[in-house]
């Protein structure tokens, strides 16, 4: 019943994700009504259909592949062994990231806000100024890695257990799901807890005070823990990809003829019609997770030489890419040229920068590695340079590539 090998598919629908949340967050400066860090100086209605789109799922789907992750680890690790590993391969990163890679964001963020000071300035006061927004002391965009560590911490007993033996005989139980559409009912507590909280509770990114989201995200973390585990659900998905697509259609279809028209709950829909909304939202992500969970499965399970160099690149990525859209953004705000170049060239850049510093100053050397939350090298790597050869080979075995 139990995989033991590393689904080559799942590598590739982070790497996927990762693009998409290159894709969000270069559009963020120029979509309309959102608030960010750094705004242009007009806006597009386009980009923020595009995305509201890609709000909806982007997240939810790569906590679903962290909990894949988090099954894969424990397969050679003890409970401890695997609450270290995480601990300094999340810990770390965040830490680098609350102390050098997020400043540079939120400088200039108060630099737009009428700070005259330079940077040094800036970040000797910093650690006096508490939490942000009030303050300047943020994770910013690698909230992502503080909840996946909290998620792991939390969940690590229940996981452990899952890959007990008499872990793995519960999990028999569930068999049931794995036959017609009953999987779906995996995010009824999802949609029936989130569908209430949210409207009572909004998005925060700040652990302590996020009612609604916190258990939201870690139900995608434990499916995607539960479904990797017991390999009937994950064939269920790709046998019922159809299904989901053309449920994950239909409702995206639906919330937006709402929004379109003005019919959303803010327009006074109380009570039970509002919740009904709401809980079409939840299961409209949950739609596209599995949409692209099936599809994925079904054709992206490829071994490729590329994939062990990418897989390596997604985390220091990630880390690295929000900084950069914000600089590259702070200086063409202010520019009277059309949006959609604005936009592309910005995609571009943080791309071509982001990957080439992860090549040049993280990826070859030792320190650089452990503080971006990578694997050491292998001796191969270390004398070559290169990525090792195929997604069985041990760059691509369970390591801890979180993401986001």
């Amino acid at each position: 019943m139990q995989t033991s090998s590393r689904q080559t598919y799942l590598d590739w629908l982070r790497i996927i994700a990762i693009a998409g949340v290159l894709i969000f967050h270069s559009a963020m400066p120029y979509v309309a009504y959102w608030e960010w860090h750094i705004k242009n100086n007009a806006t597009s209605h386009v980009l923020l259909e595009m995305n509201d789109f890609l709000h909806r799922f982007r997240m939810p789907l790569l906590f679903f592949i962290s909990g894949t992750v988090s099954y894969y680890m424990l397969q050679s690790r003890s409970g401890s062994g695997f609450l270290g590993l995480r601990f300094r391969r999340l810990f770390v990163p965040l830490l680098l990231g609350i102390l050098v890679i997020v400043p540079p964001q939120v400088y200039l963020e108060r630099v737009t806000q009428g700070y005259k000071g330079n940077f040094w300035q800036f970040y000797a006061g910093m650690f006096r100024t508490g939490a942000y927004p009030k303050g300047n002391m943020s994770w910013h965009h690698l909230w992502f890695i503080c909840y996946l560590l909290v998620y792991d911490i939390l969940c690590a007993p229940l996981f452990v257990w899952w890959s007990s033996p008499a872990g793995k005989k519960w999990l028999q139980k569930l068999n049931g799901l794995a036959s017609g559409k009953w999987i779906y009912l995996l995010m009824a507590p999802s949609v029936i807890s989130h569908a209430f909280l949210s409207r009572m509770f909004g998005a925060t990114n700040d652990l302590v005070h996020d009612y609604a989201y916190f258990p939201y995200w870690m139900l995608y973390l434990v499916a995607g823990f539960v479904c990797i585990a017991h390999p009937q659900l994950m064939d269920s998905l790709e046998r019922n990809r159809r299904s989901s697509f053309a449920l994950a259609f239909v409702s995206i279809i639906t919330i937006n003829y709402f929004r379109w028209n003005g019919l959303e709950p803010a327009h006074g829909w109380p009570g039970w019609a509002g919740w009904c909304y709401t809980a079409l939202a939840v299961v409209s992500a949950w739609m596209w997770v599995f949409t692209a969970v099936g599809y994925g499965k079904r054709y992206l399970n490829r071994k490729s030489r590329m994939l062990a160099y990418a897989n390596e690149a997604v985390y220091p990525f990630y880390i690295l890419h929000q900084t950069v859209i914000v600089i590259l953004t702070y200086y063409l705000s202010t520019l009277q040229e059309d949006i959609g170049l604005k936009y592309i060239f910005t995609v571009v850049m943080t791309f071509m920068i982001s990957m080439s510093i992860f090549h040049l100053f993280i990826r070859p050397y030792a320190p650089m590695r452990f503080l971006f939350g990578m694997k050491p090298a292998t001796r191969r790597e270390a004398k070559t340079g290169t990525a090792t050869g195929t997604p069985d080979s041990p760059a691509l075995q369970p390591h801890t590539v979180p993401l986001t």
